[in-house]
Order: structure tokens, then C-alpha cells, then sequence
């Protein structure tokens, strides 16, 4: 006992000066907190939180004795708990409360494109018939359809159209990718569609500079290189992805290169980097500035001036404001006679974005950004001290040090892949190898000249050659996606996985000594529990418009068009590598009258798809489940799961255990939150009360 409690005591002492990086763990332990309970804490209470995490932070340390490193992370968790509390509600907005259709009218302040390949805008100063401006949603987003060709949509341009509009939805399914709150921290308040042409109200006025600059920026790179090269290079230089084709997109993430598309760490450190190395040989070259002192510092500030630009070009989402962040961490480290990547900068970077977006937390991009630099950060500073030298020629240590690098962000960055995208790109090593030096030696070095040159008209030159190494990253993933076995789907873990796995992470890099080996523990424990993951039996949709019941062949869905992202989203979670179309033809009867009915057990499940479906099934048995698109009451002892129930409920998961029914929804899984129609009822109330 007594030999235990000594190696504890040596195994924190060996953390001391070591603790910081910790500091942006337990404030994203505070915001997952946030996100993970199922109720909506009341500002007081956040208020007392964020009191609370503030005032022991700012304690003396000697104050509290022994207990300062427990107290200084309980502190940090209720900081991260208040500001995730407060963000929450500093984007709050109205949101549509039903389904509308008629005119819209808005300002384009946003243009992408949807997974149907539809383009898609996002307006502002939002004006909805018959409608009060102070419930009228801040943004809502439209997806175009039908001919639209006249029409080219232009940052800042007042438009008005006639078109069909509907609160964002809920999760897909219980536990799972919950839209609604993803839109309300984009102050999303509705989203729809339209099937009429788009009519031009006004010419864009002063505003939207910087959206105008990228746009232009990305219709010059079109023009100047045909076809969907035009459009990578619109996508990586002006963050503008919207002439970006499915077809292509798709071979980008199966061969692991989507994140070339993203302007993230990687195209913000390649940027930096270039104009920071540029600017020193620069300087060695002149006669004036060869032997100041300052050149390092100043081609750092250059960088930075360069890398601020870039950001404001690339759109500024949350994925390049993080790689800025860090970029402009490690920039300021060498400006301050600091090591420019150490554990320490890429703590302050993290927390600088969490405090700024702590929804950012649970997206994929935060999590694979930082889950790559922290580990490669780790493993390099490892192979530092243990004075690790590779014996092998010169030549080959740029080689070594990418595969080097790139298998360790790989297997750091491939459970959070897996865990959101359900695949694993076989030879996405492969693909990285042989694309990223292109990507860094060849493409982004061309665009900072085009940059330069493109104010004398000279800029076709470097893009030319920008072209053709876009072309070559474009062929490795045509090539490597059409390999045999080159995606292998990936069923989806329960939500405790991910954690865990973070955790042990966390554990290995963080930690000082052998003892950091015990992350392995909460590792082992993920994959035990991931490889006993069982997906629900049925699933029904938040508005009762598609069902899907698990067969031996896989998942069966009840209608082949129709609901696209959920069936899309319910397969990728099974691991089926299946479409919609092919998915419903496991369905043996979807009936002729929009009625479908599937065994399920020792139960029956029954669609009923419309007001015509629903009319002509008057009753029902006790061993029916009936699922209505539509509000429904049949006659009978069945379970239903109609329109208002479903609205209340959210999705719905079942399983059959021993014959029983074991029923999960959304509402239960989240709980009343200022996202949730529930949740913004009860804060209102309490405010009304107040």
C-alpha cells in the first residue's frame, strides 16, 4: 500500500510545470456538461457557475494549499459549464413554429450548396408574409430547385421569393446528430425550399465587403481554371465550396482528402509558413536588413498580417478561425522568443476557440483538428527527449518526418472519423502521402503568388501551374476511391465511446511518466464497448415521414425517395453502405396507396404515408405499431406514433428484447434545452414570472 501511495506521490510531482495543457480539458468538460444535461439551467444559476469558476481562478494558489489543483479544475468545469450557458443564449432567436409558405424576402449573406447538389442561400433581414418582425426568424436558409439558371446569386443582393419554410429538425434519431441545435448556434430559425424562380428586389448596398471579396475572388478562380479544378481552388482559397460536384466531393472523403477542401490548420499553417519562410529569405537577401536582429520577428508578423487576411477571405467559420487561432499562437510564441509548437500554445488555442465557440466542442472539425496537433505535438516532443535519431540518409528525412506525421494524425484523428463520417478510408494514408507535399509545395505556394501578381493581371500564370496540382490531388482521389475495398462502413458507437477514447487520449499525451500508459485503460474499454454496439431494431423519423426496421439483409426503409438526410444518416449509422433506393427495396410491401406494412416480431408496423393513407386505415390491432405522417387516431389498442405525438416525442428508436418493446426518444435522450420547442417555452415562462 504503502509503495502504491509513494508512486502516486512521484507521478504527480513530475506534473508540476506541466498542468496548463489541462486547463482546456476540464473548461471542454464544462461545456460538454452543458450540452450533455437534460434540462435548461436558468441564467442565475449560471451566473453563480461562471461567479464561481472565475473567483477560484483568480485565488492565490497558496490560499488554497493541496487543494489548488482540484479546485482550479472544478472551477475551470463550471466556467466552461457558464459560458457554453451564456453562448446559448447570446445567439437565441426566434424560430419558426410552423410550416410556412409564401413569400420570403431576405439579404443573401450566405451561398453553398446542399448534399442533394442543390445550391442553397442564407438570408438575413428576413420579411415573411403576414408574419411580426420580432417573431420572424434572424436567418433562415433556401434551397433552390426547379430552373434557376437566370439567376446568379450575389453576396448582398435583396431577394424575394415564393417558397415553403419549417423549423429546423430534430435529432435523426435518438442520441444521435440533433440539426436543431446545430442550426441555433448558426441563428438559423428556419429552413425550406423553393420551386419558383428567385426575383431580384435590390442591387447589393455598402455592407457584406468581405463576403463580396471572397465571392469575386472565387469566380475569378473559376474563370480562370475550368471545371471542378475551378472549383477546388475556389473551395480552398475563398472557402467557397458550392460549384463543388457530389461526385467529386464524395471521392475526396473516401480517399481521406476532404480536409484538403476545409481551410483549416493545415492550409493556414502551409499559408504562414510559405510567406513566413519567404519573407526571411527576404530579408537575408537585402543588403539593408541582413544582419537586424528583428527579421525573424518580423517575417512572423508578416505571416500573421497574411494569415489574418486569408481568414477574412476564407469566410471566417469556425473551422478556420481555429486554425488561425493556433497559427497565430505559434506566430506570436516566435515573436515573444518562444518555442512556436509546444503542448502549451496549442492549450491556448484550444481555449481561446472554446471560449469564443464552445459549441465547437462537438463538431468533428474541433475534434480532429486538435486530437492531430496534440498528438503529433506530443509524439515529436517524445522523440526530443528521448534524442531518438532516425539513421538514414539526409535526403530521406523530410520523407520520413510526413509518414511519420502523417500515421500519427491519422490513427489520432480515425476514431473521431469514424465515430461521426461511419467509415474508414483504407488507403487514405496512401492518398495523404502522395497529395498533401503536392498541396504544400505546389498549390498553396501558386495561390500567395497569384495573390500578389493579381493586381497587374499577371495571376493566370501561377494558377496555371495551382491547376495542375489541383488536378493531380483530384486524380489520386478518382484513382484510390475506385480501388476495391477502399471504404469500409463503420457501425456507430454508443455516445460514451468517443469520451472515453478522448480521455485515454488525452491521458497519453498530457500526462508526465509511465504513469501516462494508464489512458490505455479508458482506450480498451471504448473499443470493448464499441464492438457491442446494437443498433436499434426500428427507427422512426421526428415527423413521422419515414420509418426504418432492421432485417437480416440490414435496414429497410419505408419509402425510396423522400427524407434524404435521415435515411442517409440511419444507414451511414448501420454501417450500410447501401442508398435510399436500395435500402427500401428490402421493404416487401410499401403498398400502392402510400401504405406500408412490415412484420416486426410478434408485432406489425404499419406507414401510413398522407391524409389519404391515414383515412383509409380506420382501426387497428393490439400488435400494430402505426406510424402517421399526418395526425391520426385509429380505432383500436394499437401503438401509435402519429404527427402531434411525434412532435412532442422527437424520433423514436425501439428495440425487441425478449419480445418486448424498449421505446427511446429525443425528447427523453435531450431533455427541454433553448433549442427544443420545450425548452424556449420554459425559459419564457420563467422570464414572464420573473
Amino acid at each position: 500500500m504503502g509503495a502504491a501511495a509513494g508512486l502516486i506521490s512521484a507521478s504527480w510531482a513530475a506534473q508540476r510545470g506541466h498542468l496548463f495543457p489541462w486547463v482546456p480539458v476540464f473548461f471542454g468538460c464544462g461545456i460538454g456538461l452543458y450540452f450533455l444535461i437534460l434540462w435548461e439551467p436558468a441564467a442565475p444559476f449560471l451566473a453563480a457557475m461562471g461567479s464561481f469558476g472565475v473567483l477560484i481562478i483568480l485565488l492565490p494558489a497558496r490560499w488554497l494549499g493541496a487543494a489548488a489543483p482540484l479546485a482550479t479544475a472544478l472551477a475551470l468545469v463550471a466556467a466552461g459549464f457558464a459560458v457554453a450557458g451564456a453562448r446559448s443564449h447570446w445567439v437565441a432567436g426566434p424560430v419558426l413554429d410552423f410550416r410556412y409558405h409564401g413569400a420570403i424576402e431576405g439579404r443573401i449573406v450566405g451561398i453553398d450548396r446542399s448534399a442533394s447538389d442543390a445550391v442553397r442561400l442564407t438570408l438575413d433581414r428576413v420579411v415573411l408574409e403576414r408574419m411580426a418582425q420580432q417573431d420572424t426568424p434572424q436567418r433562415v436558409r433556401v434551397s433552390l430547385h426547379g430552373d434557376q439558371d437566370w439567376i446568379t446569386p450575389s453576396p448582398g443582393v435583396m431577394i424575394i421569393l415564393t417558397g415553403h419554410l419549417s423549423a429546423p429538425g430534430g435529432a435523426v434519431e435518438p442520441g444521435g446528430f440533433d440539426f436543431r441545435r446545430h442550426a441555433w448556434f448558426l441563428r438559423l430559425g428556419a429552413v425550406g425550399y423553393t420551386r419558383t424562380p428567385v426575383l431580384l428586389l435590390e442591387q447589393p448596398g455598402a455592407g457584406q465587403q468581405v463576403f463580396k471579396a471572397r465571392m469575386w475572388l472565387s469566380q475569378r478562380m473559376r474563370d480562370a481554371l475550368p471545371g471542378e479544378t475551378g472549383a477546388f481552388a475556389a473551395a480552398v482559397t475563398a472557402g467557397d465550396r458550392s460549384a463543388m460536384g457530389q461526385e467529386t466531393l464524395q471521392d475526396l472523403r473516401d480517399t481521406n482528402l476532404a480536409h484538403l477542401l476545409a481551410i483549416s490548420g493545415l492550409h493556414m499553417g502551409l499559408l504562414a509558413g510559405f510567406v513566413f519562410g519567404a519573407l526571411r529569405v527576404t530579408f537575408v537577401l537585402l543588403p539593408a536588413t541582413r544582419h537586424r536582429a528583428w527579421t525573424k520577428k518580423g517575417a512572423a508578423l508578416g505571416a500573421l498580417v497574411a494569415a489574418t487576411g486569408y481568414l477574412a477571405l476564407s469566410g471566417g467559420n469556425v473551422a478556420t478561425e481555429r486554425a488561425f487561432v493556433m497559427a497565430a499562437v505559434a506566430l506570436v510564441a516566435i515573436m515573444c522568443n518562444r518555442r512556436a509548437l509546444s503542448l502549451r500554445s496549442v492549450a491556448i488555442a484550444a481555449l481561446i476557440v472554446l471560449v469564443l465557440r464552445p459549441e465547437a466542442l462537438i463538431s468533428p472539425g474541433f475534434q480532429m483538428s486538435f486530437a492531430a496537433t496534440t498528438a503529433l505535438v506530443a509524439a515529436f516532443e517524445a522523440l526530443t527527449q528521448a534524442r531518438v535519431q532516425a539513421k538514414a540518409p539526409k535526403w530521406f528525412a523530410p520523407v520520413l518526418s510526413l509518414l511519420v506525421s502523417s500515421a500519427i494524425a491519422g490513427a489520432a484523428t480515425a476514431p473521431v472519423g469514424m465515430t461521426h463520417f461511419n467509415m474508414v478510408a483504407h488507403y487514405g494514408l496512401l492518398a495523404n502521402l502522395i497529395s498533401v507535399p503536392v498541396m504544400g509545395t505546389l498549390v498553396v505556394p501558386m495561390a500567395v503568388l497569384a495573390a500578389i501578381l493579381m493586381p497587374v493581371g499577371l495571376d493566370f500564370i501561377p494558377l496555371a501551374v495551382m491547376g495542375i496540382g489541383l488536378d493531380w490531388i483530384l486524380g489520386v482521389a478518382r484513382i484510390v476511391a475506385d480501388w476495391d475495398g477502399a471504404v469500409r462502413p463503420i457501425v456507430a458507437p454508443a455516445p460514451a465511446v468517443l469520451p472515453l477514447i478522448a480521455l485515454g487520449g488525452l491521458f497519453l499525451c498530457l500526462w508526465r511518466g509511465a504513469g501516462r500508459f494508464a489512458g490505455l485503460l479508458p482506450m480498451i474499454a471504448a473499443a470493448m464497448l464499441w464492438s457491442q454496439t446494437n443498433r436499434p431494431h426500428l427507427l422512426i423519423s421526428d415527423n413521422g415521414a419515414l420509418v426504418g426496421v432492421m432485417t437480416d439483409s440490414g435496414r429497410a426503409l419505408s419509402r425510396a425517395t423522400g427524407s434524404g438526410f435521415i435515411a442517409r444518416v440511419w444507414l451511414e449509422n448501420d454501417g450500410d453502405r447501401r442508398d435510399q433506393f436500395g435500402a427500401a427495396d428490402r421493404w416487401p410491401d410499401r403498398g400502392e396507396t402510400r401504405t406500408a406494412i412490415m412484420p416486426f416480431g410478434a408485432y406489425e408496423v404499419v406507414h401510413l404515408q398522407g391524409k389519404v393513407a391515414t383515412r383509409g386505415f380506420p382501426t387497428c390491432e393490439s400488435w400494430q405499431i402505426v406510424i402517421a405522417s399526418v395526425p391520426a387516431q385509429p380505432m383500436g389498442d394499437c401503438i401509435v406514433f402519429d404527427a402531434e405525438r411525434l412532435a412532442e416525442t422527437g424520433s423514436v428508436a425501439v428495440w425487441l428484447r425478449d419480445g418486448q418493446l424498449d421505446l427511446v426518444t429525443d425528447s427523453a435522450q435531450s431533455g427541454p434545452r433553448l433549442w427544443r420547442p420545450g425548452g424556449r417555452d420554459a425559459q419564457m415562462r420563467t422570464a414572464q414570472a420573473q
